[in-house]
């Protein structure tokens, strides 16, 4: 929700956000393994915005654009928007012609060693909230119940969150209102065919349960605590009778959160065999910018507190939660004042904090990394086109990437059980050839694969906590 704070801010959360958004040392980070139990972390984009207004509910995305995005940035994550009226467009009846279309794209970055994650993407609950059906997209029109209410359209698309009918049809989805308890369940009805589509396609890493949580009249901690979470839990038991092994992301509530203040969302229980594997997943839209305010000269001293207020606020949450992090959502039109240094500072504390990211978003329309629909690359692509370790055989302790001069390096111990290399995307534009230096025990090994642009590294075991540092930089 890039705006929204102008209204809600006062109306809604922050005296109780304020008094506990606190300073604070989280305990140890997870991390998303593979089969392997190597850490991975997750570089790329949400594909993508357009699939909101697509007649089809698919985003622009073709397969060369797939590979046009790998070569030039190197991405190895995409967070696929997929929605519910498209899925179950009459209730109990899923459209398996879509799914074949999700599918057929999942296909294609599969067979680039991308991980996919699928996320039922909602905005403004759904098209069908007002009869003129000017805004949103999410719900199908058999789960939509506005009683009538008025639904106006807002030259500040995100100010539709308050009209009388987005808020009842919000209502009764979370059944504050008594009167449609079926409609979780049945969402969570939505995602076990989801689940049981996709359980046996390696690639797809995960599901987003919903995207940008809205409780309508309900909101702070009771909605976060309350409705929220029952919805989570309702979700994990039905995934889990068909997919044991997916990632589970969940989102708190986005007003306020997104914004830097801290979650309520509980400590969630995974139904699955072995370690749980819920991931935390929220997003970031810094305060001062969804006010306007750019990232230069004064204001990004204030950008950058709130940047390190969201930074604490989501380690508690994630420590709480016993989960890693991914940053799902983070954008802004890049022909903005400092943007490209913004997205470098998000980068960077993503990287601080050995968590995922997936930018937003992967379109034609200022934001993304494309300056024309002939996909000639635009001024986020060098922004987005960085050395990161796309899995670690280990558990990581520093990553940091210098532009100018390039140089990457990594820290990581020994943990117990993880097998594989440790494998690192360099991008050509900083290193035409590179150079490494591994400070480990003899035995070693490398290996370059210039096709792909990855260097892996393979340590043989030294016991549980050795530290190896990788350094890279160009030759």
């Amino acid at each position: 929700m890039k705006r929204l704070a102008a209204v809600l801010a006062v109306l809604v959360l922050l005296p109780g956000l304020l008094a506990a958004a606190t300073r604070h040392n989280p305990g140890p980070t997870r991390y998303i393994t593979d089969d392997r139990g190597r850490a991975l972390f997750l570089h790329g984009f949400n594909t993508s915005g357009s699939a909101k207004s697509d007649p089809e509910r698919l985003p622009w995305i073709t397969e060369d654009a797939v590979q046009a995005e790998y070569d030039l940035m190197g991405t190895n994550f995409v967070r696929f928007l997929i929605q519910w009226q498209a899925l179950e467009p009459e209730r109990g009846v899923y459209d398996e012609d879509y799914l074949d279309a999700v599918a057929e794209r999942v296909d294609w970055y599969a067979e680039r060693g991308y991980h996919v994650l699928l996320d039922m993407h909602q905005d403004l609950y759904g098209r069908y909230t007002s009869p003129q059906e000017h805004s949103g997209n999410g719900a199908p029109r058999w789960a939509t119940h506005n009683d009538g209410l008025p639904v106006e359209s807002q030259d500040m698309w995100e100010l539709v969150y308050l009209e009388p009918g987005v808020m009842r049809s919000f209502d009764h989805f979370w059944n504050t209102t008594g009167e449609h308890p079926y409609l979780m369940d049945d969402y969570a009805a939505a995602w076990n065919h989801v689940a049981t589509r996709f359980a046996d396609e390696p690639a797809v890493l995960g599901y987003d349960l919903m995207n940008e949580p809205f409780g309508g009249s309900l909101q702070g901690p009771d909605f976060e605590a309350g409705p929220l979470a029952e919805l989570y839990r309702r979700c994990l038991e039905r995934i889990r009778e068909a997919d044991q092994d997916a990632w589970i992301f969940v989102e708190g509530q986005a007003v306020g959160v997104n914004w830097g203040f801290p979650s309520a969302l509980p400590r969630l229980e995974d139904p699955r065999e072995g370690g749980p594997r819920i991931v935390y997943a929220p997003h970031a839209y810094p305060l001062p910018m969804d006010l306007g305010r750019p990232y230069e000269g004064d204001s990004r001293a204030t950008v950058d507190r709130s940047i390190d207020l969201w930074s604490d606020s989501v380690r508690v949450t994630a420590e709480r939660l016993g989960a890693p992090v991914v940053l799902g959502e983070f954008g802004l039109d890049m022909s903005g004042p400092g943007a490209d240094a913004y997205v470098r500072r998000m980068l960077e504390e993503t990287e601080s904090m050995s968590s995922g990211r997936a930018y937003w978003s992967n379109d034609h329309d200022g934001w993304g990394p494309w300056a024309d629909t002939d996909l000639a690359p635009g001024p986020l692509a060098e922004v987005m086109s960085r050395a990161y370790p796309r899995a670690v055989a280990g558990r990581p302790v520093e990553v940091s990437y210098d532009a100018a001069p390039a140089r990457f390096r990594l820290r990581f111990t020994e943990r117990e059980g993880v097998s594989g290399p440790t494998e690192i995307h360099l991008p050509a534009h900083a290193f035409p050839d590179h150079e490494l230096t591994v400070d480990a025990p003899d035995g070693w090994t490398s290996d370059w694969d210039a096709e792909r642009r990855v260097l892996s590294v393979e340590i043989p075991d030294h016991g549980e906590g050795t530290e190896y540092t990788i350094t890279v930089v160009p030759a």
